[in-house]
Order: C-alpha cells, then structure tokens, then sequence
C-alpha cells in the first residue's frame, strides 16, 4: 500500500534570503493584486496543481486559497505577464470575468517572495454550518459615492476585520470589534447588532470577501437592509482617488496580509507605539522568530529594542544560532498574527 501523503499546498522551496537577492535583480515592475469568487469547484487539489504549474511558469508570486467553495487569492504579477494571465484565469469558465483589486501602494521588491496555493475546507475560515447562510443571498454591493451617502445619512458602520487590522485605519465611526479572527466576530456582530434588524447596516472589509459571508448570514437571521462595500477598502481608496469630489471617509491605514503590512489611505495616524505610547501606525514582528508577536512600534523604540517586543526576546536574539535552537527544540513555533492586546508592552521592557 502506498503510504504518501498527498501535499495540502505546493510553493516554491526558495528560502527567503535566496528569493530576496532574486526579486532584488528583476529589472521590470509587477503589480499586487486581489481576487476572490465564491464558486463550485469540483476538484480544488487537481486545480492547485494546474494553477502552480501554469503561475509559476508566468513568475507569479503570492499566497492563494482554494475550497470546493471557491478561491481567494492575493498575488504578485510581473507587468509584462498580466495579459497572459489573466487570459489564462479567463480559461476557467468559473473564473470569468474576475473583478480584480489593485494595491493602493506597491513595495520596492515585491508584496510576496514565493508561490503558495493551500486547499482548505474553506477559503475564509469562518466557523459556520450551511444552515448559518445562503451565499447566494448576499447585501447590496455599493460604490464609494453610494458608501459615503449611507454613511452621510446615519446607516451603522461595522468593521468586519480583526482589530489589529482596524487599530490602525478605520470608516469614522465604525464599530470595530474586539477580535482576533474572523471566526469569532459574526456571532458577536449579530449580537453587538441586535435591534437593529431593520436599520441600514454598512459593513466592509480589506478586499470583500468576509462582508459577503457576513451579509449572508446576518440576512439569515433577520436583518433586512444589509449592505457591502464593493471591493472593500481598496477599491474604495482606488475610487476616491479617481474622483475629486468624494470626500475619503477612512482615516489612517489599511493593514494587508503580505509583506507590505499595510497601505496608507489617508494621512492621519490614529494608533500609538505599543512600547511608549507616541503616535505610530507600523507594524512589525518581533525579532524574536520563536515569539513573533505582531504589534506597533516606533523606529525610536526599534532601535532602542533592537526589533523586539520584551526583555525576553531581546536576550533570545543575543544567542547564537545554535544556541536558539537548542533552547527552543520540541517547542512549536506559533508563526502567525499574535494578540497585541493582550499584553502590555510596556511593562515588558
């Protein structure tokens, strides 16, 4: 009996230093983009390596869910190869006629430095059952002017992204909840929205993709004018910006999950440094690759912490390779978007 396992994802097996010094030497532009669609695929796996293959082939870089529910992707193009792939996206009858994201501010060498393609139960991990939802039911899409006007007019506003990622850029007057995932805020939505089953209700997201399972469930249970940001925050930013008499209604940044963290949509800063306090929207990850905290830090505190978010970690990264490993050997590396609040930074220095 063969005993292999079938791999969950494909990627590409660069290191990180190996792919920088590639990227570093590209001599043509790539652009950022974003997509999803919530549609039937009957064989997601068979797919992942069709797309791999092909995308690999077109030096597309990036991090892309398949489900049987459909795909969510953020990737990195070169310019040259755009044409050609989105004429191969095209070739997929499910994949017609995407409507694509384009990143507000591009970074020097790149957004992605590999290619990742994971298949998963579903591609925004949301915890609910088919009874919760019908995605075929879903809010009204509206524009940034259609957005600014409901906002205007008084509609309740909620964010439907973790708080780290509104800590830093929100709509004025949004309800932001207190949450670390995606999985635990619709319950706490539909509840923090309870009575309100007839009011116009605004909800928005990075790309869309969450505010269209929310809209669907919170129509499921009642809620009767529920509406969606077409495109999210980044076509929103996209549409300001092409029309001088949209007032922007966002202030601060706009936190992406690739390496250029975030993207600034308005000037203003409206977090603070989580070590001293001073105003700061960047975040960072601790230095310490065993800890990995995400959280905000000023270039002050940066230098004075070498990177770091503790005492702790600052000892850790004074330690040879060698000895890093040795301390840390048989202990799971938790290698993801931490909880900030739940410590208080500035006690730990």
């Amino acid at each position: 009996m063969d005993d292999k396992r079938e791999p969950k994802f494909l990627f590409n097996k660069l290191n990180r230093d190996q792919a920088e010094k590639i990227l570093s030497k590209e001599k043509f532009a790539r652009k950022t983009v974003s997509f999803y669609r919530y549609t039937m695929l009957d064989q997601p796996k068979q797919l992942r390596d069709e797309l791999f293959v092909s995308w690999s082939n077109l030096n597309v870089l990036g991090r892309i869910y398949l489900a049987k529910e459909g795909i969510n992707a953020q990737l990195n193009i070169p310019e040259h190869n755009w044409e050609k792939f989105t004429n191969l996206l095209e070739s997929y009858s499910c994949f017609k006629n995407m409507p694509f994201k384009f990143a507000v501010q591009e970074k020097g060498i790149g957004s992605f430095y590999k290619l990742t393609i994971k298949v998963r139960k579903q591609i925004v991990a949301d915890g609910l059952s088919e009874e919760d939802y019908d995605v075929t039911n879903v809010g009204k899409h509206l524009s940034a002017k259609q957005w600014n006007k409901a906002m205007n007019d008084g509609a309740v506003v909620v964010d439907m992204r973790n708080h780290f990622e509104s800590e830093i850029g929100h709509f004025k007057n949004a309800i932001c909840p207190e949450v670390e995932t995606f999985k635990e805020e619709l319950p706490l939505v539909k509840n923090l929205l309870k009575g309100k089953e007839k009011d116009k209700v605004l909800l928005y997201c990075t790309g869309g993709i969450r505010c269209e399972k929310t809209s669907s469930y919170l129509k499921h249970h009642g809620f009767e004018d529920v509406n969606q940001l077409h495109g999210g925050i980044i076509d929103y930013s996209h549409q300001i910006n092409s029309d001088a008499s949209l007032e922007n209604l966002f202030i601060g940044k706009n936190f992406v999950f690739d390496d250029r963290i975030s993207e600034r949509i308005s000037e203003d800063i409206i977090s603070n440094c989580h070590q001293c306090d001073e105003p700061c929207d960047q975040h960072t990850n601790c230095k310490n690759v065993n800890c990995n905290l995400l959280f905000i830090q000023c270039d002050d505190c940066k230098e004075k912490y070498k990177g770091c978010c503790s005492k702790e970690c600052i000892d850790v990264i004074s330690l040879s390779e060698k000895e890093q490993k040795r301390l840390f050997s048989g202990k799971r590396n938790y290698k993801t978007f931490n909880s900030h609040r739940k410590v208080d930074l500035r006690n730990k220095i």
